[in-house]
């Protein structure tokens, strides 16, 4: 049942008007009312008319893309690939030709924050939300965004995922093209394998996360094929997506298990910290250490050495995803696409010396 300004009143005990006036602010309004007037919004989960050029719409010309981190080239070539489709000509029937107003979301990880801006896209009448990157494994936060997707999809908005796999129990999601993570993983270790490396250190990502999980699973698997496995919480330490995670778990890795010859990192920024890491231990690559990385970021390339990775195509996930979220495209059978990841063989990994 559709939530009425009426019921926000009533929730507040204050008058409709009064409510009018907080939402809109046009007119001074005690803290204490307004505060009341904000809790029964987000109670009631009351959704927004939007500006009055919206108002005959069923949405409007907003779409909502959501990353963690807009800094990270990851979600930067996505974000980037999917506004094209986005904010480019439409089909006529809008009210500026067809185009969509493409807003980046940067939610830096948090889930409240994931959260919070779907609820003002919600509030927005958002045409489309695309949410990319992996996703947080914590039952109640999949919980509370299976809600969340549910109410933006009965309001009309299209939503879709890019690098993230589906969410279990809904079917609000347009689209889900999740990265072959655990496969591409599985096949930079086993390239590794194949080298002679045996003791492979793994600078993996949040815990948290399910592009992590996927990641280390995948290498896992292939040390497990190879009858490498039973050392897996030694030569593993978790930490954030960034270059000086890669720095810290390299050397606390070289620290528990000197004999190391390869150092897997959790993508290509944490490559980087773990190549200078080796560096400053006085050692070379990949002459006594290998590294490899993962996503084959634009600097993977001008790394020197050059890095050894997985690469994922970024823009073309991106700028797919933003096709599905304009109707462009039809989704794939099942709603669910798998992209392939590609092995990078580059200067950074060699047979071990020692």
């Amino acid at each position: 049942m559709t939530v009425t300004l009426a019921d926000v009143a009533a929730r507040a005990r204050v008058s409709p008007a009064t409510v009018s006036r907080v939402l809109n602010g046009n007119y001074p309004v005690a803290s204490s009312t307004r505060e009341r007037v904000l809790r029964a919004v987000d109670e009631l989960d009351y959704v927004l008319n939007g500006p009055a050029s919206s108002l005959a719409a069923a949405t409007s010309d907003l779409v909502g893309i959501l990353v963690n981190d807009i800094a990270d080239p990851f979600f930067g070539i996505m974000a980037g690939a999917a506004q094209s489709e986005i904010g480019g000509p439409g089909d006529g029937s809008g009210r500026a030709g067809g185009e969509k107003l493409a807003v980046v979301c940067n939610t830096g990880g948090s889930p409240e924050r994931e959260l919070t801006y779907l609820t003002l896209l919600q509030r927005q009448r958002a045409a489309a939300v695309v949410l990319t990157g992996g996703a947080l494994e914590d039952p109640s936060h999949q919980a509370a965004m299976a809600v969340k997707l549910a109410k933006l999809a009965d309001a009309g908005t299209r939503i879709v995922f890019c690098g993230r796999p589906p969410l279990p129990d809904t079917d609000a999601v347009v689209a889900s093209l999740a990265f072959d993570n655990r496969g591409g993983a599985r096949r930079l270790t086993e390239h590794l394998i194949a080298l002679g490396h045996r003791r492979i250190g793994y600078a993996a990502g949040p815990l948290e996360r399910t592009t992590t999980r996927h990641r280390l699973e995948g290498h896992r698997e292939a040390m497990k094929a190879a009858g490498l496995q039973g050392d897996e919480e030694k030569l593993t330490e978790h930490g954030p997506y960034d270059r000086s995670s890669g720095y810290d778990a390299t050397r606390e890795l070289l620290r528990r298990a000197p004999d190391v010859t390869a150092v897997v990192a959790a993508n290509d920024t944490v490559a980087l910290g773990a190549c200078a890491a080796v560096r400053d231990l006085g050692l070379r690559i990949p002459e006594d250490v290998s590294v490899a990385g993962f996503d084959d970021l634009p600097f993977s390339v001008d790394a020197v050495p050059a890095l050894t990775t997985v690469r994922l195509p970024l823009y073309e996930a991106g700028a797919r995803a933003g096709r599905l979220a304009m109707g462009k495209e039809t989704p794939p059978q099942g709603g669910v696409a798998t992209i392939d990841a590609e092995l990078m063989d580059r200067g950074s990994t060699a047979a071990p010396a020692r």
